[in-house]
């Protein structure tokens, strides 16, 4: 089976490079590039896993995160922040919405967050 991904992020060149090194290990991605096209493309694909900027156009990630989280169809898709934003209100706000992690740019390498998306996406849910 082969798992996807959104991938909702605003920086064209880490999305296109995030997006290639993905799709290598074997993930379908779907991009957006902000938070209204985030919102819309996650409730008409459906992934196993998002992918999250928090600053973004339109509507930010904590936004499309609370959105996800309150439609029942999107509620248990697990959500991982990946933002240059650090410290601990960032990420009090990011948990407050439920999201499943929340990951510095700034700490991981393409190659980390393609591993972490391959363990989360292995690991039997419950």
């Amino acid at each position: 089976m082969t798992h996807t991904v959104a991938l909702i992020e605003d920086d064209e060149i880490l999305a296109k490079t995030l997006s290639e090194a993905l799709r290598e290990a074997g993930f379908t991605v779907f991009n957006a590039y902000d938070g209204e096209e985030g919102v819309r493309v996650v409730e008409r694909e459906l992934p196993n896993l998002v992918l999250l900027d928090i600053r973004m156009p339109k509507l930010d990630g904590y936004a499309v995160a609370k959105r996800l989280k309150q439609n029942s169809a999107t509620k248990n898709i697990p959500v991982i922040i990946l933002t240059v934003l650090e410290g601990e209100e960032a990420i009090a706000r990011a948990l407050d919405v439920g999201v499943f992690e929340y990951l510095a740019k700034s700490e991981w390498t393409i190659e980390n967050i393609v591993t972490l998306v391959r363990k989360k996406l292995e690991r039997p849910a419950g």
